[in-house]
């Protein structure tokens, strides 16, 4: 019989997990010994908090972030295959959601794994869930690009999408480049498109606004290094 491969929801950033995490999800973390994760010490940090029955030591940890080589991906389903359950982490909010993990949860599939996903807080969704728009046509991009003209390109591509498809388009950005994406949304972005901007989630700087873009124009916010989802909606 093999493990349980559980999908272990942490904090967005907040150091009050039992805000935004239910205490069974915590039980299921405070029972594993066998932890897949993203950032090691991120995850130590997360699981001290959550007052572990044995010392962080004890606990066994493998690393799993976007350098991981599939070779290696495999050897993380060994203690699975010995019968024994492991926790999978992301760095911040849900695991295998724009998120390296999923290459695991794939594996574990194709090798008759069971895979518990657990309730936890996902930003993409709670995004989702505030802005207002199409919640049953909607797609999740990723990043987009980093030189300015093939930014703005993507930008008029997913407007056009929007307005052609009726579907929410979401899309991040590494936080410190968080401002230079805001400034080409506003400037390509048509100014009766509406914009959504969720930053900093379940934190106490908290920002979580739609509004047009003529209106965003009016006050941009600092989003630098600022956790953030953006959304763009044509009603």
């Amino acid at each position: 019989m093999t493990g349980t491969l559980y999908l272990i929801p942490t904090t967005l950033g907040s150091d009050k997990w039992q805000d935004v995490i239910p205490l069974y999800v915590s039980q299921i973390a405070r029972d594993t010994r066998h932890f897949v994760v993203e950032d090691i010490r991120t995850a130590r940090r997360y699981l001290s908090r959550l007052e572990m029955p044995v010392p962080i030591s004890d606990l066994h940890f493998e690393l799993l972030n976007e350098h991981t080589i599939q070779q290696d991906v495999h050897k993380l389903l060994l203690p699975l295959l010995d019968g024994l359950s492991v926790g999978l982490m992301s760095e911040a909010g849900v695991p295998a959601v724009a998120d390296p993990g999923a290459s695991l949860v794939a594996l574990a599939h194709k090798h008759g794994i069971p895979v518990v996903p657990l309730v936890g807080p996902s930003s993409i969704v709670m995004a989702l869930m505030a802005s207002g728009f199409n919640g049953q046509n909607f797609a999740f991009v990723g990043y987009l690009p980093i030189k300015a003209k093939e930014r703005e390109r993507r930008i008029a591509q997913l407007e056009q999408r929007s307005r052609e498809e009726n579907q929410t388009q979401l899309f991040i950005e590494t936080p410190y480049r968080n401002n230079h994406l805001l400034s080409s949304l506003l400037s390509t972005l048509k100014p009766e498109t509406l914009l959504h901007i969720s930053c900093d989630l379940t934190l106490p700087t908290e920002l979580v606004l739609t509004q047009s873009v003529k209106e965003w124009k009016k006050k941009m916010p600092d989003l630098h290094k600022r956790p953030s989802i953006f959304g763009i909606y044509v009603s």
